[in-house]
């Protein structure tokens, strides 16, 4: 099967007038960059952010037509609040927001921060919001080379018990984004959706991500390594608007196709074994539903069919 046709990204993205884009984390870094792209090929840019006033100073820089909504993925009443405030067709629903490497902290909810916020936060918002995403739309999920340090435990996912060690648990939370992109692509596919539930990771993009360690070492040596080998961060996006508009499959992963994952035009990537095991998947897709409250809808027949 030969490989699908890169899209010249760095030019002009597909028409993409008419078609309603969510991005959350879009005041900054790669999500901005995402959003950017997505308003100048004609998208409606819904950024949606944990700060207002941050997302507004953002969305005046873009061109095209953007609208800022509050969501702090960290507290699953402003994910229900944002779901149950939209009342519109989604085309693309892009899980970018996240969090890297901090010190032991806690959701509102309780959640170990990372697990919470880069997974949990991701999978409530997408449930609630699948019965607005178009037919032909796509959720596209943001994870990580980090993922191969991941492994999911399911007897303590929250890092009750355990010594605290953040980067397991930052490739726990990237290891999540895919199983949740492999299980939900199961689901639709299983309802003969035509919508594509996809992933992609930036490679090594220099964002303000690395910098909220708590540790002036980390702090320190990553901004050494994004001098010497990072890409920016709209390199970063690419792979990102790539999973959103190429014509791949569902369950595609795409990431740089460059030196040490750091710039290149993007393309599809291998992830480990743990990332494409299935019974994994539905037992953490059962685990989220436990934690969050929130559940596959099921019936999507009410999608619209734009």
């Amino acid at each position: 099967m030969p490989a699908p046709a890169v899209p010249d990204l760095t030019g002009k993205l597909p028409d993409l007038t008419g078609k309603t884009a969510i991005v959350t984390g879009a005041s900054s870094g790669l999500g901005v960059e995402t959003a950017k792209a997505l308003a100048a090929a004609g998208a409606r840019v819904i950024l949606a952010v944990r700060s207002p006033a941050r997302g507004e100073a953002a969305a005046a820089t873009l061109k095209g037509t953007t609208e800022v909504r509050p969501l702090d993925l960290a507290s699953l009443e402003s994910v229900r609040a944002f779901a149950r405030d939209w009342g519109s067709p989604v085309d693309l629903l892009i899980n970018n927001a996240g969090v890297m490497i901090p010190p032991l902290s806690r959701t509102a909810d309780g959640f170990e921060l990372q697990f919470g916020t880069n997974h949990l936060g991701h999978f409530a918002l997408t449930n609630l919001l699948l019965p607005s995403i178009t037919a032909g739309g796509r959720v596209v999920t943001v994870s990580s080379g980090a993922h191969q340090l991941g492994r999911i435990d399911f007897d303590d996912p929250n890092w009750e018990r355990r010594r605290y060690h953040r980067w397991r648990a930052y490739g726990q939370s990237k290891l999540a984004n895919l199983l949740f992109t492999f299980e939900l692509q199961r689901r639709l596919t299983d309802a003969g959706s035509r919508m594509r539930s996809n992933a992609a990771h930036p490679g090594y993009a220099a964002t303000n991500l690395q910098s909220h360690s708590g540790s002036k070492f980390w702090d320190w040596a990553l901004a050494d390594l994004l001098n010497r080998f990072a890409q920016d961060a709209a390199g970063g996006a690419l792979p990102t608007l790539y999973a959103a508009t190429a014509d791949i499959p569902g369950n595609s992963f795409a990431g740089p196709g460059g030196r040490m994952g750091s710039g290149g035009a993007p393309k599809l990537v291998g992830r480990s074994a743990r990332a494409r095991d299935a019974a994994t998947a539905r037992r953490l897709w059962t685990l989220s539903e436990q934690l969050t409250g929130v559940s596959y809808p099921g019936d999507l027949s009410g999608t619209s069919q734009r």
